[in-house]
């Protein structure tokens, strides 16, 4: 036996399934690759995103509260590595500040709840509240705030819009009278002098965590030289102005001998916001606040809120995890869209067009004339059958488009309709045509 014959050569695969197979492979391939691409773009944009944001921090002038907070932030942003960074712009005044804000030039800036809030405003943590009090010369209680309008009043505070905020408040016309009834107390001023100075009222507008640490209303106290007297309007005064709070001064706040209040009082309060524009990301607003938090000791006290829901363990996906959904999905179709193009028009093997088959089946169709046997078209019958057995299996797989399947169809149907007149003629004349010879050999039998 020889070595021919011993070792047989392996069968290749179909044409068709190679083809098939290429093609797989390559939509595997891509697939493959528009995973990792989108999965590296979003780490990428998101690393990148992380890494690079300034913000714009809107202040009234350098000396002000606001302007001392936000330089504390700075620092605080900067010491612990955040990705996020202040850019402070002073203003004229908080006014001012509050108005460039509004005008879209800042990010960030700090508000009181009495003023104006732009319409964009977002908060992002209560820095700190203040309180009013209501001072009165010694023995002389305020009843009511009805009885304070009629009273020459003071008002001590960082700011004339203390004066702005009582006005509103107690419902007092800006005419010349009641401009003379209500001032701004001047700068140094003591309760002793305002008093002496013929005003039956003072109000006090300040932090509420400055007032704990004042000594002065102590040493006032020991000379029976004022009366703190309680607001019991609080509660409809807050329901009426949103930005109005009911506030509880807390046993021995300003005088622990003598105890004042001796009791716990009710007054109304004012709190103080970091606010951002509304649209500032979901994750930077949340960085800021976590920041606030967790360096409250640098700061005053983070929003309750706020410090609920960064610790919120029952956030949704979607709410964790919504601003890379919205970049993967980006990124997804981008590149997924690009593989496409790729596959389509560069790299898929094409499939073959059905009419493009014709040619074969009229190549037979040009050696029917030629076939002098039985067998002969016996075998031009079986080519063009496998023919159309190629193509029915190359639709269904994929490998032969239907372009042209008409042409395809019309030159099966002649050439078969060829074949069989070919055959009758042959069978017709058989034996008495010298160039027809009509032979049936085992196999064709």
């Amino acid at each position: 036996m020889s070595a021919d014959a011993a070792t047989p050569q392996p069968k290749q695969p179909p044409a068709r399934w190679r083809f098939a197979d290429s093609n797989r492979r390559q939509i595997a391939l891509f697939a493959f690759l528009t995973l990792i691409l989108t999965v590296a773009t979003v780490w990428g944009g998101r690393t990148w995103i992380r890494n690079s944001e300034t913000l714009v921090f809107a202040v009234g002038d350098a000396n002000s509260p606001e302007a001392r907070f936000a330089t504390r932030l700075a620092t605080v942003l900067k010491n612990s590595s955040s990705r996020l960074r202040l850019r402070i712009v002073p203003n004229a005044d908080s006014a001012k500040a509050l108005t460039a804000f509004d005008h879209r030039q800042g990010d960030l800036a700090v508000l009181r709840t009495d003023a104006k809030v732009p319409p964009r405003a977002r908060a992002l943590a209560v820095l700190e509240h203040d309180v009013l009090l209501l001072i009165s010369p010694g023995g002389k209680k305020i009843k009511s705030l009805a009885e304070l309008r009629k009273k020459k009043i003071a008002v001590l505070a960082d700011g004339d819009s203390g004066t702005a905020f009582v006005r509103n408040l107690l419902e007092i016309s800006d005419n010349a009278d009641a401009a003379a009834r209500l001032q701004m107390a001047p700068p140094n001023s003591t309760l002793d002098r305002l008093f002496g100075s013929g005003y039956g009222a003072v109000i006090v507008i300040a932090h509420a965590s400055t007032l704990a640490k004042d000594k002065n209303y102590e040493k006032y106290a020991g000379h029976g030289s004022f009366t703190l007297n309680a607001i019991d309007e609080a509660k409809a005064l807050a329901r009426r102005n949103p930005g109005i709070s009911e506030e509880t001064l807390p046993t021995g706040m300003l005088s622990s001998s003598p105890v004042i209040p001796d009791d716990d009082l009710d007054t109304i309060g004012l709190q103080w916001l970091l606010v951002a524009q509304s649209r500032l990301s979901s994750s930077t607003a949340e960085d800021l606040a976590r920041t606030i938090y967790e360096n409250k000791d640098a700061f005053i006290v983070a929003q309750r809120g706020a410090a609920e829901y960064i610790n919120d363990d029952t956030k949704s996906f979607l709410d964790r995890y919504s601003d890379l959904l919205y970049l993967g999905a980006g990124a997804l179709s981008v590149i997924g869209s690009l593989f496409v193009a790729l596959y389509t028009k560069v790299t898929r093997i094409a499939p073959e067009k059905a009419s493009e088959l014709a040619t074969a089946i009229l190549d037979i169709g040009e050696r029917i004339e030629h076939a002098s046997s039985m067998d002969a078209l016996d075998a031009l019958q079986d080519e063009l059958e496998a023919i159309l057995r190629g193509a029915v299996i190359g639709l269904r797989d994929g490998t032969i488009s239907s372009d042209g399947l008409d042409t395809f169809k019309l030159g099966y149907q002649l050439v078969r309709d060829e074949i069989g007149m070919r055959r009758e003629r042959l069978k017709r004349y058989a034996g008495h045509d010298d160039n027809v010879v009509m032979v049936k050999t085992a196999h064709s039998a």
